[in-house]
């Protein structure tokens, strides 16, 4: 039924029986009401939930699924839809979802308003997920058999940790092409900046602030490497930038140091984002910085710096857009009347590891990466329709 509810001055209609809509967006609907916040924020919980949905669908069409346990209530899921020659696709998508902190709409009830589904995951990623799931039901249904047998791989814990691709990676895995699944507005693509988090640890001597000249400031030695960060990446910026994904970039993001206003400060720590390019190796960056830190070090009386083991580390991911699984997408999206281009996008996702294991991958979804992790989060319901038809053709002609 449509009902009416307050929107500011105005009013919208919203959409609240999902019985008329297209099936993929009854199940981007139940998808969205389960709460699958990755367990490392707050209200998080285990995967185990959505992973039992997307059993029962896949069981409800009459699929076969398995599982995989990544970790204790966190599993992927996997379902297979047999093809009638060699070779296998990937469809991948991940399960949780961001943190609903800061959230100004209700996470868990979705809605249809003006054309759009309002909900956390919406976008990011149960929108690629239901145009996945939807797309191989309907192939099975149907009773048209691909050319490819293809596994639909659904991830726990890729907005923390990619734990869970990486154990779909593990045992010697192989495939032919991969679609990854991320709000990408119906774009192919090819490219993904990686990224790499790490702290760096100023260590000072504490003394009373009324005798500083007896200690060593942590914070104003560390003030001297976030200037120095500043100044590299000015030097990035000013690079020849990749032609899809533009230059590499660095960013403080949280800084903490000190004790109380009173005592000289011993310690004092930054955590930096890096923004990597294809080609460039995590080692090698991390040396770069260690050279900075030497710098500093012959300049600055007393100056101690120690870089910490990276938080997080993940490549980039090139695929040649004139590889089998880019070019196929790009004749299936050319022939819907969209984009079929190579493109690029400067997020990371679980297509570089599968990329790592030999498998070569595209990321591909309904949405736009402006709407994932927002107060409002919410997709274009045409595009959830559009990937899903987009999934079905590109099973259909896509051949190992």
């Amino acid at each position: 039924m449509l009902c009416r509810i307050a929107g500011g001055s105005e009013t919208a209609e919203v959409e609240t029986d999902m019985t008329n809509q297209p099936r993929v967006l009854s199940i981007l609907a139940d998808l969205v009401r389960i709460n699958s916040i990755n367990l490392a924020y707050d209200n998080g919980r285990p995967e185990a939930e959505i992973a039992a949905y997307v059993r029962q669908f896949f069981e409800s069409v009459g699929l076969e699924t398995w599982e995989q346990e990544v970790a204790p209530g966190r599993p992927n899921r996997i379902g297979k839809l047999p093809g009638r020659g060699k070779g296998r696709v990937i469809l991948e998508a991940h399960m949780d979802t961001a943190s609903i902190n800061g959230m100004t709409i209700p996470p868990f009830e979705p809605e249809i308003r003006d054309g759009k589904m309002y909900g956390r995951g919406s976008c990011d990623t149960k929108a690629g997920l239901a145009a996945m799931m939807d797309a191989v039901a309907s192939l099975h249904e149907a009773g048209q058999v691909p050319p490819c047998e293809v596994w639909l791989s659904t991830v726990s814990d890729e907005e923390y940790a990619f734990t869970g691709v990486l154990k779909l990676c593990e045992g010697g895995l192989t495939a032919d092409a991969a679609i990854v699944a991320e709000p990408t507005e119906l774009r192919n693509v090819v490219a993904t900046k990686g990224v790499l988090r790490w702290r760096i640890r100023t260590r000072g001597k504490a003394a009373h602030s009324s005798k500083p000249h007896l200690g060593v400031n942590a914070i104003e030695h560390m003030a001297q490497v976030v200037l120095a960060i500043g100044a590299e990446n000015a030097k990035l910026a000013a690079q020849t930038p990749h032609p899809l994904l533009g230059p590499g970039t660095l960013n403080v993001g949280v800084i903490g140091g000190g004790v109380q206003v009173n005592f000289v400060p011993d310690g004092c720590a930054i955590e930096i984002d890096r923004r990597l390019l294809p080609g460039e190796r995590v080692a090698d960056v991390l040396a770069h910085h260690e050279r900075v830190l030497d710098e500093l070090r012959a300049r600055i009386p007393g100056f101690d710096a120690v870089q910490e083991e990276p938080m997080l580390a993940d490549e980039a991911l090139e695929t040649p857009a004139d590889s089998p699984v880019a070019a196929t997408a790009a004749r299936v999206l050319d022939a819907m009347g969209l984009n079929g281009a190579a493109a690029g996008v400067p997020y990371g996702s679980d297509a570089s590891k599968l990329a790592r294991i030999g498998v070569p991958c595209i990321v591909f979804g309904p949405g736009s990466i402006d709407q994932a992790h927002a107060a409002v989060e919410w997709v274009d319901c045409a595009q959830v329709v559009q990937a899903a038809e987009f999934h079905r053709r590109f099973l259909m002609e896509f051949k190992a």
